[in-house]
């Protein structure tokens, strides 16, 4: 059967190509189109738009008038039919583990926690970026659902960078799902629930590195440190996290002037891989070779050498030259410092090139004048003030001179203390005083000149061994009580000593330890002649401190101290150099130097030898930002007249502190009670201080 041509197509009444462009326009195109358009066809009757359709005798197919569609037989379902683990069945997708972010969002993650392994780490960040959680939606139902959309983009854009480029997120806003899933959530507080279907995770196809392999013998040492290799689930975080460890590696292993450009990354979804371009340009592998200075006359080239903790010809470090800059930070004489690897010669062949570190230095303001104020029960008020200049004998050579008036100390002294001597962190300090006191235990009228070269733990670098050693000569006249309001009669001592100490730290703060901890010893041997008599002793003290975490908010944190001068009498020990109990750094409720044997009067006398212990729970609060905490605490010591203490005396105190944490180190107040108090002993004691009591 030959098609019959639709009305609309009829031969007979369509106009011709003739004529509709003549053959004039084709002779002079530019004149028929000044004519404009020519008339329009007319349309036939046949052709008019309400003819009804069974009139147009050209369709051959009758009209449906009653049309009757049959049944459709239904289909047996298929018993073969799985769904993969990856997108679960539509019947299933409420199905899952639930974390509830907050009262207004909920993820629901499959229940096979190998779909999606990184779920926890996925939650913490989401967490952290959610516009929701940011702003707090509450009942707004308007503002919630806006928010969703955002945090719905964020959760795509985060599985993404987790490698799974064919993840599904299906949202549902107050209890209807935006996508066809069911919410369960109250109407009545609006909330946000998103479903993810993790689907496949995308793999690391080709790697493209550079030139990175023109380091050599390094060359499989910088591919371990980007620790991923193709086939490795694709995950941007760790790839970012690799990027890093790779320019570190370069820079620790001689390659200062190695650039990375930004990494590229090409997804392929047809083979589920994503191929990384990461384009490395060593540079060169160098040694280390002087150290020159911007302010030779301030801090010299030589000086600054001593400082760092390489020499020339040791491998370049990066971690070497950042040190040398906290190095010279931490002296305060600087305000800014800038270190730059120039090279001096180039590498040829296997042998490396020699790079100098250029330090460019600031001047920092060299003077300071610093004053504090502190209160102790037993000890009284103390304003304490100095002025230093810090560089007045370049390098590092400082001045101070201090001072101090209080309700029983007052002292005037000037000290010379030069930094990194010999080596870097070695201090040599020379320190001439004199100064007056008044204790409950005895009047003292002291001079003293002492020579110490150490080696410390700062703030900046806490050292696991600090040491220290010197020698201290000391004239004094000092007297103890004899009867209520009177002072027997002054007495001059002469005293040479050669005082030791050494500290093993392994505590995670100097100022706030919150685990590990501390062993020390001193030791000094000392000769003292008082009327016309010498006398050999050795002054002993052995600390240990252990810091325990017991959660994110309490630490316990316990002390011992034992110490003994063994060698003389306690007569034939000056009292000021005899040993005490008591007060804020010893046994807190009771007096300062208080704990011990007594005159006949009640006053402390010291002693041979001194046990204490203490036992405290510092805990974090919420308050105040969580800056605020609380000590509860219990102390105990005992002094005796002999060499070995005596545990039949011994005094115990507790109580509680507070500690608000500035950032820099805890402000102490703590209020203790004795336990066991003496007819003389207070009813309780209140200290101040900066950092924690051990």
């Amino acid at each position: 059967m030959i098609a019959q041509p639709a009305a609309a197509q009829d031969s007979t009444t369509a106009p011709e190509l003739e004529d509709l462009i003549p053959d004039s326009a084709v002779d002079n195109p530019e004149d028929w189109a000044k004519q404009g358009a020519p008339d329009a066809v007319p349309v036939e009757d046949d052709m008019a738009i309400d003819t009804a359709l069974d009139e147009m005798s050209q369709l051959d197919v009758p009209w449906p008038d009653d049309l009757e569609l049959p049944a459709v037989e239904a289909l047996a379902p298929e018993q073969d039919i799985t769904f993969a683990e990856e997108d679960a069945a539509p019947a299933s997708r409420n199905e899952g583990d639930t974390v509830n972010v907050s009262r207004a969002l909920t993820i629901v993650f499959p229940t096979d926690s190998s779909l999606l392994p990184e779920r926890d780490d996925l939650s913490r960040r989401f967490q952290e970026l959610s516009t929701i959680e940011a702003d707090n939606a509450g009942d707004n139902a308007a503002q919630l659902a806006a928010q969703s959309r955002e945090d719905e983009a964020l959760l795509e854009r985060l599985l993404r960078l987790y490698g799974y480029y064919d993840a599904q997120v299906i949202r549902s806003i107050g209890g209807e799902a935006a996508e066809g899933a069911e919410g369960a959530a109250n109407p009545a507080q609006p909330s946000v629930r998103f479903l993810v279907l993790p689907g496949t995770r995308y793999a690391l196809g080709a790697l493209d590195f550079g030139d990175l392999a023109m380091t050599g013998a390094d060359y499989g040492e910088m591919l371990d440190a980007f620790g991923m290799h193709g086939g490795d689930p694709l995950n941007s975080f760790e790839i970012a996290t690799g990027q890093a460890a790779l320019d570190s590696a370069l820079g620790e292993a001689g390659y200062p002037f190695a650039a990375i450009d930004d990494l590229e990354l090409l997804v392929d979804h047809d083979r589920q891989e994503g191929d990384l371009t990461l384009k490395v340009t060593p540079n060169g592998k160098y040694v280390f070779g002087t150290v020159t200075s911007n302010l030779p006359k301030f801090l010299s080239g030589r000086h600054l050498a001593e400082i760092a903790r390489f020499e020339p010809g040791d491998l370049y470090k990066r971690s070497d030259e950042l040190d040398l800059r906290r190095a010279i930070q931490a002296t305060g004489l600087v305000s800014t410092t800038t270190l730059k690897p120039v090279e001096i010669s180039p590498p040829v062949g296997d042998e490396p090139g020699v790079v100098d570190m250029q330090v460019e230095m600031t001047e920092a303001k060299l003077r300071t004048v610093k004053g504090s104020i502190g209160y102790g029960t037993g000890e009284g008020f103390k304003l304490a003030g100095s002025w230093e200049h810090r560089n007045l004998f370049p390098p590092e050579g400082a001045l101070k001179v201090r001072g101090i008036a209080g309700t029983q100390e007052q002292l005037a002294g000037v000290t010379f203390r030069r930094n990194n001597f010999l080596g870097r962190d070695q201090v040599l300090t020379i320190d001439a005083y004199a100064t007056t006191v008044d204790y409950a235990a005895y009047d003292a009228e002291t001079a003293s000149l002492v020579g110490t070269f150490e080696r410390l733990s700062t703030l900046l670098f806490q050292k696991e061994i600090s040491w220290s050693g010197g020698l201290e000569l000391v004239a004094t006249r000092e007297r103890t009580a004899k009867k209520v309001g009177k002072r027997g009669v002054w007495q001059t001592y002469l005293i040479a000593a050669l005082p030791g100490y050494i500290q093993w730290d392994t505590s995670d703060n100097l100022l706030d330890p919150t685990r590990g901890f501390r062993l020390s010893a001193r030791i000094s041997p000392e000769v003292a002649r008082t009327n016309g008599v010498d006398a050999f002793y050795v002054r002993s003290q052995f600390d240990a401190s252990y810091y325990l975490p017991m959660s994110d908010k309490i630490v316990v944190a316990g002390r011992a101290r034992i110490a003994s001068i063994p060698g003389a009498t306690v007569d034939e020990i000056a009292p000021s150099r005899r040993l005490y109990g008591g007060g804020g750094g010893s046994v807190r409720g009771y007096g300062y130097q208080k704990i011990g044997p007594q005159s006949s009067v009640g006053d402390p006398v010291g002693g041979r030898s001194l046990a204490e212990f203490s036992l405290e729970a510092r805990i974090k609060t919420g308050m105040l930002g969580g800056a605020l905490g609380i000590v509860p605490f219990v102390d105990a010591g005992t002094v005796a007249s002999g060499a070995t203490p005596d545990f039949a005396n011994i005094k115990i105190g507790a109580g509680i502190g507070i500690r608000y944490n500035t950032g820099f180190g805890p402000i102490r107040v703590d209020f203790g009670v004795p336990l066991n108090p003496g007819p003389n002993d207070a009813n309780f004691g209140v200290y101040v201080g900066l950092g924690q009591a051990f």
